[in-house]
């Protein structure tokens, strides 16, 4: 079983990547930092079965390490009306009613 922060290889097809786990969503899902050749340390979503654990630093480990430092943790929670910035507030969860004005 791998978590964030674990070194792996993953399986792209025929070449095997080096990469490191940022996330994992779900069982079968994984969100790993790889360094892609013309883009640079990119993140890919990979199926968890793909992914295989490795003892020694890559080359690219340091660039994606930057990566992940740089990008802010995913959000967990029940609310389903999409991507937050920040954190809600415990209060005022409703907008002010109309106020009259005295007549």
């Amino acid at each position: 079983m791998t978590a964030p922060g674990d070194l792996v290889n993953v399986a792209d097809g025929a070449a095997v990547r080096q990469g490191i786990v940022f996330d994992m969503p779900s069982r079968s899902k994984v969100v790993v930092a790889l360094f892609d050749p013309r883009r640079g340390p990119v993140f890919r979503t990979v199926h968890a079965s793909g992914l295989t654990e490795r003892a020694q630093d890559g080359a690219a480990d340091a660039a994606l390490r930057l990566l992940i430092r740089r990008t802010p943790p995913p959000g967990r929670g029940a609310d389903a009306g999409g991507a937050r910035v920040g954190r809600q507030r415990a209060a005022h969860a409703r907008a002010a009613m109309h106020r009259s004005t005295g007549k």
